[in-house]
């Protein structure tokens, strides 16, 4: 079978290739605005390159056509914060894709702990492995209704004991399989 894209509307093209393109990290894309700490869940993003070191993820728009929170901090303050979700934080990161009102926290209303680790970025998710300290680099200019943002890598946390002498990270993220979660560990 082969699948014609121009043929496939948007929604049904997003399922193919979030169905498809697996496993890819789940995470948290901590941001900050006027004090209010946004922690939005994201599946659609992956590594771009190492040099330098960035990632590329597309963020929609509200039903309403604004801009979601996550697009409006980072195009606002030039900061990001990626946390990544693991088994002990599943439940948490499921809470945060009910939508909020700009005011509001995730972080708040759902008793998420998080901590300041680094001055000038968004705090991390206290029980992620492993968070990337990002800084706003570009925008990919495409048609439709999601904005694909270059973030680079400025920083990162590791939790004590999973780099080995190598620089091999040994975390126990959770990836998207589709539309089901999948443990990305070493075996």
């Amino acid at each position: 079978m082969i699948l014609d894209y121009k043929d496939v509307n948007g929604l049904n093209r997003y399922k193919l290739m979030s169905d498809t393109v697996v496993p890819r990290p789940i995470a948290w894309i901590v941001t900050e605005d006027d004090g209010v700490i946004n922690a939005a869940p994201f599946s659609y993003f992956i590594p771009l390159s190492s040099d330098p070191a960035t990632v590329v993820v597309s963020i929609g728009h509200k039903e309403d056509g604004s801009q979601k929170d996550s697009l409006a901090n980072i195009l606002k303050t030039k900061k990001a914060t990626i946390c990544f979700v693991n088994k002990d934080n599943v439940e948490q990161v499921k809470k945060c894709s009910l939508p909020l009102g700009k005011t509001e926290s995730e972080i708040e209303k759902f008793e998420i702990e998080v901590e300041k680790i680094l001055e000038g970025y968004p705090p991390m998710i206290s029980s992620s492995q492993s968070a990337l300290f990002c800084e706003y680099y570009s925008t990919v200019e495409l048609p439709g209704k999601t904005v694909p943002i270059i973030l680079e890598l400025k920083h990162q946390f590791i939790e004590e004991g999973r780099l080995t002498e190598k620089h091999h990270v040994k975390v126990e993220n959770l990836g998207r399989s589709g539309s089901y979660f999948k443990a990305m560990v070493d075996v």
